[in-house]
């Protein structure tokens, strides 16, 4: 439909040059068209148009970018593990012999599965209570600046020196074992979760919780029934970022768990293994039976980490505020 100009000499008339009816002085008014010409017809309109096309294209393929070495990553770890992936490498725990086709992760599941829970119960908690008291209370007092700056930095800190503190607090004196292993990847998710929960509480508009507020409830009741369900889809992806981090950590479990042939549960006092330790393990050795189970442990791990994000992130939808 044409767009009518307003021609009245009291309104201001046309000003500027015009290029197809449009005025380049007035670039989004669309009141100085000449009577019957239609937007599209406009140069600044095409003009838009074009930069619209461009930017789409460039995002389109900057994505595909990004995506080449992902898929380049999965098809390798498929390829070359998916052959050694069976029931009795899901079933079984490491050979004592090197060289000895067959046998599985399976000690290095339970033990991952151990430090990772342990880890996830201290951390996603704390984390979660500290990036509510930095956006609800604390904001921008002494003690809020220092938690936003200590989890900054240990954000960037190498895990290995995580792996070093542990040792030389915990280690020394209890000796090996998954509990050691489980506070460190602890120490190494909790910043995540703590910066990520904050970022995405932030988002959560002023007028829920003024609406909240407005109906009578407390400040808890806001935060546990308002503003926590709301940012509960990014939450969660907070979460299993933290969680998959700790997952692929090696560093620290050398120096805390430190590996281990069998299967085990106890949590102090006895070496435990881990996914990530077995694969390093297996990848050092000369042997293929070892670089075998090793690629068979990282499509392992890779699948566990993607079948778990998925479940949360369908998890995270079902609590969102609207349902």
């Amino acid at each position: 439909m044409a767009v009518q100009s307003n021609m009245s000499d009291g309104l201001g008339g046309n000003a500027g040059s015009t290029t197809a009816g449009c005025t380049l002085d007035d670039r989004w008014s669309g009141t100085r068209m000449r009577p019957g010409v239609t937007l599209r017809e406009c140069r600044l309109a095409r003009t838009r148009r074009w930069r619209n096309r461009r930017n789409t294209v460039l995002v389109v393929l900057a994505v595909v970018l990004t995506l080449i070495p992902v898929v380049m990553i999965l098809f390798q770890i498929t390829q070359k593990g998916i052959g050694t992936m069976n029931w009795e490498f899901l079933t079984s725990s490491e050979p004592f012999s090197v060289r000895r086709t067959g046998g599985g992760f399976l000690n290095g599941l339970i033990g991952t599965a151990i430090m990772v829970g342990l880890a996830t119960v201290v951390s996603v908690p704390l984390g979660i209570l500290a990036a509510v008291y930095l956006v609800e209370y604390g904001k921008s007092n002494w003690l809020a600046k220092l938690i936003r700056f200590f989890s900054d930095v240990m954000t960037g800190v190498p895990s290995i020196f995580v792996g070093l503190f542990i040792y030389t607090a915990l280690v020394l004196q209890y000796g090996f074992g998954g509990l050691m292993g489980g506070a460190a990847l602890a120490i190494i998710m909790l910043p995540i979760v703590v910066r990520s929960t904050e970022e995405m509480l932030k988002l959560v508009p002023t007028e829920l919780k003024d609406a909240s507020y407005a109906l009578g409830a407390a400040k808890w009741q806001t935060i546990t029934r308002v503003v926590l369900p709301s940012a509960a889809p990014g939450i969660v992806t907070g979460v299993m970022l933290a969680v998959a981090r700790a997952a692929g950590e090696t560093a620290p479990l050398i120096l805390t768990a430190f590996g281990s042939l069998h299967l085990t549960a106890k949590l102090w006092g006895v070496q435990m293994q881990s996914l990530t330790l077995a694969i390093w393990s297996g990848a050092r050795q000369p042997f293929e039976a070892g670089q075998a189970r090793a690629w068979a442990g990282a499509l392992e791990l890779l699948i566990i980490v993607l079948v778990f994000t998925v479940a949360a992130r369908l998890a995270a939808r079902r609590s969102r505020i609207s349902r």
